[in-house]
């Protein structure tokens, strides 16, 4: 009697735990559903195609008679990548719905719900970072960590906005056609770049992301680099420094005399010498004179031999500093 009360409370506790196990287990199962239902912009539907990508090429391929626009080419790029389990095609096997979202409606006979798919277009309905979440979801890490901190974030500027997904090239990341992206709404940095003085951008030897970084930072203007100076002595070693004899502008800001985005005068200086040197230096003293309307070549207070041709610089050569030990006046 004994043994049989044991054995019927061993199957009825055996019972318990399998009903334990498998209600876990639906709960397991429906957590990632529930998640991926919240994750869903409202109006976009919760339905996924049951074809996946063959549906959507079912219009957006190059051969189709309904084309909108053709997708053919990324299966050219990392995207579609079927090989990569960090590809939306190679991992969770949701394809283009993987970026954009359910699409049954969207591809419904018939149906009229252009919009209510994540287009990820400027016009679409989804909010900035709504669209840009999709990215996030990978791209997160590295260089994008400071993002949220960004200008561009901040002004609701979409992934989209410069990033060409659905081609084999995106031209944002090549340094020959990158600024173009950048120029859209950066027009007056386009315009310093036309100027006679200015950084290899036109002949695509520098790129905008050289010097910034369009994924955020905490650095002033999105540098690259914690300050100025440093995103300048990255190409510039040879003014870093220390010098032995310091010229103190060069330490403090490199923008206190060069416009870094281009300058109609040589080596991209922000006035042309002596005024520039004279906005520190008084001329008190020194065989130059002050430039002024009389002192000009010409003028009826002449023009002093020192102010022409090179200015200054014909013989305080050395104005980045100098090592020599005699070199105190920053002279050849």
């Amino acid at each position: 009697m004994k043994t049989t009360r044991r054995i019927f409370s061993a199957l009825l506790l055996l019972a318990g735990l399998t009903v334990q196990l498998l209600a876990q287990a639906q709960g397991a199962a429906a957590a990632p559903s529930a998640a991926a239902s919240a994750s869903i912009a409202s109006g976009q539907g919760t339905q996924y195609t049951e074809q996946g990508a063959d549906t959507c090429l079912s219009c957006h391929d190059e051969d189709s008679s309904t084309v909108t626009f053709s997708v053919n080419p990324i299966f050219k790029t990392r995207h579609a990548h079927r090989g990569d389990p960090r590809s939306p095609f190679g991992a969770g096997g949701l394809q283009c719905e993987a970026c954009h979202g359910p699409g049954a409606r969207h591809a419904a006979k018939g149906s009229k719900k252009a919009l209510t798919i994540n287009n990820f277009k400027a016009d679409s309905f989804l909010s900035a970072g709504q669209r840009n979440q999709a990215c996030l979801t990978c791209h997160e890490g590295s260089a994008r960590t400071g993002w949220h901190a960004g200008t561009h974030e901040r002004n609701n500027v979409a992934c989209t906005d410069c990033h060409r997904i659905h081609v084999e090239q995106d031209p944002v990341l090549a340094k020959v056609t990158q600024p173009e992206t950048c120029y859209r709404c950066h027009a007056q940095q386009r315009a310093s770049f036309q100027n006679t003085s200015a950084h290899p951008l036109r002949s695509g030897k520098m790129a905008c992301s050289d010097c910034h970084s369009p994924h955020g930072s905490s650095a002033p203007a999105m540098l690259a680099k914690p300050t100025l100076n440093q995103t300048c002595f990255s190409c510039h070693a040879d003014k870093r420094g220390p010098m032995l004899w310091e010229h103190a502008p060069v330490a403090e800001d490199c923008s206190l005399c060069h416009s870094p985005h281009g300058s109609v005068r040589p080596a991209l200086l922000t006035k042309s010498p002596p005024m520039l040197c004279q906005q520190c230096h008084s001329v008190t003293g020194h065989p130059s004179v002050a430039r002024t309307g009389a002192s000009l070549p010409g003028g009826g207070g002449g023009g002093s031999i020192f102010l022409l041709a090179g200015s200054c610089t014909n013989c305080h050569s050395q104005v980045h500093g100098s090592n020599h030990p005699s070199g105190a006046k920053l002279m050849r």
